[in-house]
């Protein structure tokens, strides 16, 4: 498995039925594992306001911002009208669209590509499972480690299950439409402190919010 997110998984999500999904600002979209297991996608949630439990993100953000996989960008825009410097990042074109529409800034790229103020972000996000970018959360990690100023935040939604794994999934509409297979981690909050601390980040708090946990590293 590479330590950098492939063109190959990069092109799954920029490809149909994902940018469908994010054009129509609904689903029903999932990630397939090879064994057949399905994980529903929050299109819907993706593509609306912030909500109850991103909204205690918001609030623990601190100095410029950047957001990794921003998706549509409900929170790179919310953060623009808080007054943040902000900034998305995401692989799909659709939604760098989507988050420039909505009012915020973003780059269609990955997050191993090089970016602006590297070093010099305040809080950098990893929200909505994109800790699994790449299939690698070590080297997922180690870069964000590169992004964030020293004494910065990293933000990271992790499952609520106490899970560890790296998986070949595809994107699927449910219907037939599907991406090509991509490699993707899913990760606990105890399995995200483990591998935390080998790439330079102390773990500071975890919560959980509208049935959704976060935990709160810095750098």
């Amino acid at each position: 498995m590479t330590a950098q997110l492939t063109e190959a998984a990069a092109g799954a999500w920029r490809a149909d039925p994902y940018a469908d999904a994010l054009r129509a600002g609904q689903g029903p979209l999932y990630l397939r594992r090879h064994d057949g297991w399905l994980l529903p996608l929050e299109v819907e949630r993706w593509c609306a306001e912030p909500d109850a439990a991103d909204s205690t993100v918001l609030a623990r953000c601190t100095g410029p911002v950047l957001d990794l996989g921003c998706g549509p960008g409900r929170l790179v825009a919310a953060l623009a009208r808080l007054g943040h410097t902000a900034l998305g990042v995401d692989v799909t074109p659709e939604a760098v669209t989507r988050t420039v529409r909505a009012g915020g800034s973003a780059l269609c790229r990955s997050v191993f590509d090089p970016l602006p103020r590297e070093g010099g972000w305040g809080t950098v996000l990893l929200i909505d499972g994109n800790i699994g970018i790449g299939g690698d959360p070590g080297a997922l990690l180690r870069r964000t480690a590169e992004l964030t100023a020293s004494g910065g935040s990293l933000l990271v939604e992790v499952a609520t299950a106490d899970v560890d794994e790296r998986v070949r999934v595809r994107v699927e509409d449910g219907t037939g439409g599907r991406g090509a297979s991509f490699w993707w981690a899913r990760l606990g909050s105890r399995a995200l402190h483990a591998e935390a601390g080998a790439a330079g980040w102390t773990p500071c708090d975890t919560w959980q919010a509208a049935g959704r946990r976060f935990v709160h590293l810095t750098h």
